[in-house]
């Protein structure tokens, strides 16, 4: 058995699971998401756990079995809590700023880079220089941050660009003089 796969997901108290023929359905506080369970993983809900088993011990399942108990635990954390990214942005007059659905990064090009923020995800900019991406599905939350990132990732001599807050950029001394 999996380690992580055989471990029952918990419930808490607001929550609904459901699921129906190889789709497990989460609905809490701050929305609902969905996952479609891959062929041979099925989930069962007693009470207040979930519990996802395989249909046998192939290398395919094996592999699917305890992904598919960590994302259904994920759903579970963010319709309760959501998830949160943090990116710092230093520089020169590199900033950031909020118009309507979009994002515009002033990142020291000719024009700032502009992200269209998608459905289901918020973004927040604190001083022009520290973005918050928030939602409740990680990986959403994860790609839209790691995207903004894409623009400009922080370089290892003078430390400019986007870096996630939680981020140690290994900084190179560069060149010396003889």
């Amino acid at each position: 058995m999996s380690k992580i796969g055989k471990n029952p997901v918990a419930i808490p108290a607001g929550v609904t699971v459901r699921v129906e023929d190889r789709k497990v359905l989460v609905k809490g506080p701050r929305g609902e998401l969905d996952f479609d369970l891959p062929e041979g993983i099925s989930g069962r809900v007693d009470g207040n756990t979930l519990a996802i088993t395989r249909r046998d011990d192939s290398r395919g399942q094996r592999s699917l079995h305890g992904l598919c108990r960590t994302l259904c635990a994920n759903m579970v954390t963010g319709v309760t809590q959501g998830f949160k990214r943090e990116l710092v942005i230093e520089g020169t007059g590199f900033k950031a700023q909020i118009e309507g659905p979009r994002v515009l990064l002033s990142l020291g090009f000719a024009s700032p880079k502009e992200y269209k923020i998608p459905e289901g995800v918020t973004i927040t900019e604190k001083q022009g220089t520290r973005l918050t991406v928030e939602g409740n599905d990680k990986q959403q939350v994860g790609l839209v941050s790691a995207r903004i990132r894409s623009y400009y990732p922080a370089e290892p001599y003078k430390g400019k660009g986007i870096r996630y807050a939680d981020e140690v950029i290994r900084r190179k001394q560069g060149k010396k003089l003889a």
